[in-house]
């Protein structure tokens, strides 16, 4: 593949338009593999990424959930996470960070998670660092040996797979490890957008009795209902009177409270309300604080007095990635996926930026 050529968005300076730029593609490197990235997701992190309002390097390229097709393997032994043999042509997505193994996170805590040294593809892998396709937002990245990748399931639509492509392992994590979804608990979901829906889905999928999303603007909400997206649509973020919502969200639980209340909006007024919608001895769950937007305030009362275990998750690994792909089709079955997706071409990148950030659109992928 030599001398050939791939196209990338690349952020040169925060608070200022990406550029499309075209780099030399470099041969698939021993262990790692070069894949026709033909689809990059649009992360609200990503937002923040182009602000500034998180510590990486620049210029890089961006994007950190991406689908494709392996067009060059490295030397060596190939296989996905599962044991399963890689070839050129097979379409896969890969997990976004490699952590290091040595750090005390990875080497004591077992949280590689909170890996000290983490790179992260279409985060922090400068272009200066080489090679410079290390993002998503690219029609080829270059994957280094060690990255978890995994095989799409034949036959599974690649928007669908796109929707929830990093919000789905995040959830992963969340409610695999740090708390589950038990049988027949009621549940309140803060937050309409990718990471509020796959709490939703996830938590019906896991046998939720009842799952009440709380959030808006209206659109987002009708789209999660049309695709069967959570039992409850409430409108917080365009109400005139938010307490008459959380009144509501409480009425809809059976007036007690959810058994398990989990915050995905990433607003931090969100959790005060949030410890009043959890039942005494229920389970708050925080996911959507991925980014520090400030301090808020809180009544500790709350905590104490509905006796509620407050638990935090961040991030996802490889092995989260692998439970999301092995979820897809019954993820698929169950739920309209594809049509939460909107797509755009790379060279529409500023356009699809700006969509996510009006909220007009659900999930924007740029394809390629």
């Amino acid at each position: 593949m030599t001398g050939r050529t791939g196209r990338a968005v690349v952020l040169e300076e925060f608070g200022r338009p990406l550029r499309l730029r075209e780099f030399p593609l470099p041969p698939a490197p021993a262990g790692g593999m070069v894949v026709a990235c033909g689809y990059g997701g649009i992360c609200g992190t990503d937002l923040h990424l182009q602000q500034g309002h998180l510590d990486i390097p620049v210029p890089l390229v961006l994007g950190h959930e991406g689908l494709g097709v392996i067009r060059e393997l490295g030397d060596g032994l190939h296989q996905d996470a599962t044991g399963a043999p890689l070839t050129a042509g097979d379409t896969v997505m890969w997990a976004s960070s490699l952590a290091c193994g040595i750090c005390p996170p990875c080497r004591l805590h077992r949280e590689p998670t909170l890996c000290e040294r983490r790179r992260t593809y279409g985060v922090n892998r400068a272009l200066a660092d080489g090679p410079e396709l290390s993002g998503a937002w690219a029609d080829h990245i270059v994957l280094q040996p060690g990255t978890t990748v995994i095989k799409v399931p034949d036959g599974t639509d690649p928007l669908a797979a796109m929707s929830l492509a990093c919000a789905g392992p995040t959830v992963a994590h969340a409610l695999y490890e740090r708390r589950p979804v038990r049988l027949g608990e009621t549940v309140v979901v803060q937050g309409s957008g990718p990471v509020g829906l796959a709490a939703a889905a996830f938590a019906q999928l896991a046998g939720a009795a009842k799952v009440v999303v709380v959030g808006g603007p209206a659109g987002r909400l009708e789209r999660a209902a049309a695709a069967g997206i959570g039992d409850v649509h409430l409108n917080i973020a365009e109400a005139a009177d938010p307490g008459k919502i959380l009144r509501e969200v409480r009425a809809a639980t059976g007036g007690d409270g959810a058994d398990l209340v989990i915050e995905c909006a990433g607003v931090p007024a969100a959790v005060g309300q949030g410890l009043t919608l959890a039942r005494r001895g229920g389970s708050y769950l925080i996911i959507g604080q991925y980014t520090d937007a400030g301090d808020t305030l809180i009544n500790p009362h709350q905590i104490v007095h509905r006796q509620l275990d407050v638990v935090g998750s961040w991030a996802f690994t490889g092995a989260h990635l692998v439970e999301y792909v092995r979820l897809l089709p019954a993820l698929t079955a169950r739920f309209d996926l594809a049509s939460l997706v909107t797509p755009f071409p790379l060279e529409r990148h500023a356009d699809a930026l700006t969509a996510v950030a009006d909220g007009s659109v659900m999930k924007a992928v740029l394809t390629s």
